[in-house]
């Protein structure tokens, strides 16, 4: 093999490991990048910011791309109990947050009380850029204990 074949084999390795490291569109990957940054007292407004990447725990820790919402300046994610990312951090979890790229050390704290705010000013936040998504949202009481919704606390 020349030094120009070896190079290029290299280069597409390389590739392929950030292809599937790197999380993408609804694919997890395994970095989060960004600058490490102390939690600030207060979050900025995130109204304009759609998506965040999550670094979840694991063997493997998981990287995934997901909407984000602010109520009373505290954020707020909620997934499905059947997804990757909800499972591995269930009933809380040190988590990473990606936002605007700072990196934040967290606490994934799950919530119970005041669900219905928090899911509304999720279907209030996203509606006008994904309203069939939001259009399939259970209420509450169809929804049972299918979704968990955290609030993301300084550690």
């Amino acid at each position: 093999m020349t030094k120009r074949n070896g190079l290029i084999a290299f280069v597409a390795v390389i590739l392929v490991i950030l292809v599937f490291a790197t999380p993408i569109g609804p694919m997890p990957g395994f970095f989060i990048g960004g600058q490490p940054t102390p939690v600030p007292k207060a979050w900025p407004d995130t109204a304009e910011v759609d998506e965040i990447l999550l670094k979840v725990p694991g063997t493997l820790p998981r990287v995934v791309i997901i909407w984000v919402v602010q109520v009373d300046s505290a954020l707020y994610v909620v997934g499905s109990r059947s997804s990757g990312w909800v499972q591995r951090i269930a009933d809380g979890a040190n988590v990473e947050m990606r936002l605007s790229g700072n990196t934040y050390a967290l606490a994934a704290v799950p919530i119970k009380q005041e669900l219905e705010r928090v899911v509304n000013a999720y279907k209030n936040k996203y509606r006008a850029d994904y309203p069939d998504i939001v259009a399939g949202f259970p209420t509450l009481e169809e929804a049972g204990d299918q979704f968990g919704v955290y609030r993301l606390d300084a550690r």
